[in-house]
């Protein structure tokens, strides 16, 4: 089989970036979010999801929107909707349980919300922290920060913080 052309290897996500190398990443909603979404960049960028033989795409994104893209491009997802007004606790729990079984399972696990912010990089932080990865919230925070290359703000924080009291994974 010859290698295929440029655009049919899609193009990478805005503000990927590996949390733990081949295994479980992040991004922000493939095709922009808000004013700035575009159905074309959305399906080259979840062309490029399939082509780097992710094994399921987990959105957090509260509305169902454009999420049938996947199963029309063969990328197998999940959504787990997690608003500002949803418990922290018991989505947390729920959603690192799967991160964990979907990792544990040899799966390549792409996570987004809208945008690549403070609530993915809370969740993210606090997974780190709630698997033991990594020892404390302080720690997960300050790696997480430099992983997407911006700082954790007040919202992601107190993800983080949330996942420090729940029973550990």
């Amino acid at each position: 089989m010859g290698m295929k052309g440029k655009w049919a290897q899609g193009i990478r996500p805005r503000n990927f970036a590996w949390v733990m190398k081949d295994r479980l990443a992040v991004c922000e909603r493939p095709g922009g979010y808000g004013a700035n979404h575009r159905r074309v960049r959305r399906q080259e960028e979840i062309i490029w999801i399939r082509e780097q033989g992710f094994t399921c795409v987990v959105s957090v994104i509260p509305s169902p929107h454009n999420l049938h893209n996947y199963s029309e491009l063969d990328v197998t997802w999940r959504h787990r909707p997690f608003s500002v007004h949803d418990d922290p606790r018991e989505v947390l729990g729920e959603l690192f349980a799967e991160l964990r079984t979907l990792v544990a399972e040899g799966g390549k696990v792409l996570l987004h919300g809208d945008e690549l912010g403070d609530r993915i990089s809370g969740i993210i932080a606090g997974y780190l922290v709630w698997t033991g990865m990594v020892p404390s919230g302080p720690e997960a925070t300050s790696l997480v920060e430099r992983i997407v290359h911006r700082q954790i703000g007040p919202v992601g924080r107190e993800l983080v913080a949330v996942a420090l009291e729940l029973e550990p994974g």
